[in-house]
């Protein structure tokens, strides 16, 4: 069946500026479409049904050698959740760290089609598009991890940006990578060492440069690349209290950047950024500040890193950060560090009410969501798994849209953390809408996806029906009737394919997996260049490090146009 229209649903699409407009959607050979013949088509009954476009993510640690590691040393984490196979699906395992396939099932349940993987370190390329590969139902695309990478800080060091834009267009083509990603600027580097920065002025150890030369050199490249998406940045001082005086200086500093209008970075998991005080006994929010810092600038968008209260694993390059949750857990590690381009740590965590920290956490992360008053600007993640696995994302979202469920929650919480949210003076409950932004709509416009993320004709038929009607809601119980329905979406349709009904799986499709084919001049220079540095640099030869096409399942090439 290559024609389906969805009739009479309440439409919410703000990339079209439709909000909760009784309308079809037609769709013919994966794309929508003005109209179908209405004779031949596949008719969906979405009246009194909520029709938005395919969720997307703009960061999950969903494959990958940090990824898989997880799974290996978190056997406990699989026993719990083991999933069967049924006549369609195949089983798999995992609460925090599902196995591949599960991952794309229990996303596809939620009625999302688009996930970008944030983290990825180049040597490991070829294993996160293995596991990539392996994952249905939903497009994909992965980030480089570039910013400690010996060759950025070179070229940044000398001041040589066009050099450094060449490289970093060689290693996107080279690693079939989508994205600029860069964690804790300097201190991956200095990790090696035994060392961190603690100010975006430290020098990093054997480069005469800074956190703040990585980042605005990086978000420069970014630009002359002309990239569809910002640098994607991890902060310094991530997860320490106070820390927010350094996430005000990172914005700030970016402002300086030149920009065409768009973003000039997007800040990962900011509520793990947004700490104030000087210790763990007096840590408090900082959302307020970094809200109103926001508010007033346009070069800054951010996602969540919502934390969710359960048991789950953190996993990130910042090896700095994780030894420090080390250190504060005593939980099992693993800590690694990848050659010339990157470091990683992994660690067991459970957030808990009763902690003071956890809940304040907790609170952060919904504070900023709220007093940012731009939905454009804001994502909705966990930083899955590190604040808690992607399926909990309709717990979120009815927090998001219920003062009630926000209370309700803040009530079972340490009466510290209670006393120091800021969420009793939060009236702001996000409408239908504002959603659709913070879990589709803005977060495709600021990967630069343009066929995703709406419902205009030409766009991918990624869709999702919901069974929430906006004109019958109970206004005291939205919260569970949204946390029901964004958790077991009605139809999930994937490419024009009805791949989940009624919150089962009912069809396999395979994804695409998106990436970047980066034009730049000297590319042969270039690359004639890296295969002497592998002789000199890395423990594997040149021959094995590209990812060539045929790694890469049905993949969509996204050209740009650099200017270097």
């Amino acid at each position: 069946m290559t024609e389906i229209l969805i009739k009479n649903g309440f439409v919410f699409d703000p990339l079209n500026k439709i909000n909760g407009e009784k309308m079809d959607i037609a769709i013919k050979n994966g794309k929508i479409v003005e109209s179908v013949n209405e004779q031949k088509a596949k008719k969906i009954d979405a009246a009194g049904l909520t029709v938005m476009p395919g969720g997307v993510d703009i960061h999950t640690h969903i494959a990958g050698g940090e990824v898989n590691t997880g799974r290996m040393i978190r056997p406990e984490d699989h026993v719990k959740d083991v999933v069967s196979k049924t006549s369609i699906t195949r089983s798999g395992t995992g609460y925090s760290i599902p196995s591949t396939f599960v991952t794309g099932y229990r996303y596809a349940k939620m009625g999302y089609t688009t996930v970008m993987n944030p983290s990825m370190a180049p040597l490991g390329a070829k294993h996160t598009h293995e596991e990539l590969n392996d994952i249905p139902l939903l497009d994909k695309a992965t980030f480089p991890l570039l910013g400690d990478w010996w060759f950025v800080l070179e070229h940044l060091q000398r001041g040589d940006l066009e050099g450094c834009a060449r490289h970093v267009a060689w290693m996107l083509e080279t690693t079939k990578g989508y994205a600029i990603k860069i964690v804790n600027p300097g201190g991956l580097e200095s990790w090696g060492f035994g060392r961190n920065v603690h100010s975006i002025d430290d020098t990093v150890p054997n480069f005469d440069i800074t956190p703040r030369d990585i980042m605005c050199g990086l978000a420069k490249v970014n630009k002359m690349l002309n990239l569809p998406h910002s640098i994607h940045l991890h902060t310094n001082n991530l997860g320490i209290p106070g820390n927010y005086v350094t996430t005000l200086e990172t914005m700030k500093a970016l402002e300086n950047v030149p920009t065409d209008g768009r973003p000039t970075c997007h800040i990962t998991h900011l509520q793990f950024s947004s700490f104030a005080g000087d210790n763990w006994g007096n840590m408090k929010s900082a959302a307020e500040e970094i809200s109103k810092y926001i508010n007033n600038h346009n070069h800054i968008t951010f996602d969540m890193g919502q934390i969710v209260f359960t048991d789950t694993t953190t996993m990130t390059a910042d090896g700095p950060f994780e030894f420090t949750l080390y250190q504060l857990s005593g939980h099992k590690w693993v800590n690694t560090d990848v050659e010339t381009e990157t470091s990683g740590g992994i660690i067991p965590m459970h957030y808990k009410r009763t902690s003071a920290v956890n809940a304040l956490q907790w609170s952060i992360g919904l504070e900023l969501a709220l007093l940012v008053e731009d939905p454009w600007k804001v994502f909705m993640t966990t930083d899955h798994p590190n604040a808690g696995p992607f399926f909990a994302y309709p717990k979120i979202m009815a927090w998001l849209i219920s003062k009630k469920a926000r209370m309700a929650t803040l009530a079972k919480c340490h009466k510290k953390a209670q006393k120091r949210s800021l969420l009793p003076s939060v009236k702001r409950e996000l409408s239908l809408y504002e959603l659709a932004i913070v879990t589709r709509a803005g977060q495709a416009k600021a990967l630069g996806l343009k066929n995703k993320g709406h419902l205009g004709v030409g766009a991918d038929a990624d869709i999702a029906i919901y069974d929430i009607n906006p004109e019958k809601i109970d206004v005291a119980k939205k919260y569970k009737t949204a946390r029901k329905a964004f958790g077991n979406a009605a139809y999930t349709i994937k490419d024009g394919k009805i791949v989940v009904k009624d919150g089962e799986v009912v069809q396999h499709t395979d994804g695409k997996t998106m990436w970047l084919d980066v034009k730049t001049a000297e590319q042969l220079k270039v690359d004639e260049e890296m295969k002497l540095k592998f002789k000199k640099y890395w423990t594997v030869e040149y021959e094995n490090y590209p990812v060539y096409d045929h790694y890469v399942k049905v993949p969509e090439i996204i050209s740009v146009k650099a200017s270097v």
